[in-house]
């Protein structure tokens, strides 16, 4: 018997799209099953040096939620590269101007660290209403239950 291995042939045109509803949603459970479907890790073929993973859409990003005091706590960190360039952005700060940008960090953030984490995040598209431009890839409804509702 051989062991099955998947070639780099055809990963592109066999691609699924998935829309996945973020409202209601903590912000860390969907980027962690989101993260999970950009990877490949729910493929049955995953490799780990392939990108395997299928596209996601999520929509109304603005009404996901933080558990605990990280609504409050939470701070994002950047530098400007100059000297004394170190810029801060609360959660709610960032939740009011660009609300889609908070699941994208969170998604990113459980990437790997290189190349192939940079090609699967360019799978990730992430909007802060309802509608989103994808109608033509015909995406499918992808749904897992939040942790709140068991």
């Amino acid at each position: 018997m051989s062991t099955y291995f998947p070639s780099g042939r055809g990963l592109a045109q066999d691609r699924k799209w998935h829309v996945v509803d973020a409202s209601g949603q903590t912000v860390g459970h969907l980027a962690s099953e989101v993260a999970a479907i950009i990877s490949g890790k729910r493929n049955p073929q995953w490799t780990p040096f392939m990108d395997m993973g299928d596209h996601v859409i999520v929509v109304n990003a603005r009404k996901a939620t933080f558990t605990g005091a990280k609504s409050t706590d939470k701070i994002y960190r950047r530098h400007t590269l100059y000297p004394g360039g170190l810029r801060e952005t609360s959660v709610t700060e960032m939740f009011a101007k660009h609300p889609e940008r908070v699941i994208e960090f969170a998604v990113k953030g459980m990437l790997p660290k290189n190349k192939l984490g940079r090609a699967m995040a360019k799978k990730l598209k992430v909007y802060a209403d309802a509608e989103h431009p994808h109608a033509a890839q015909q995406p499918q409804n992808l749904d897992f239950p939040s942790r709140n509702q068991k």
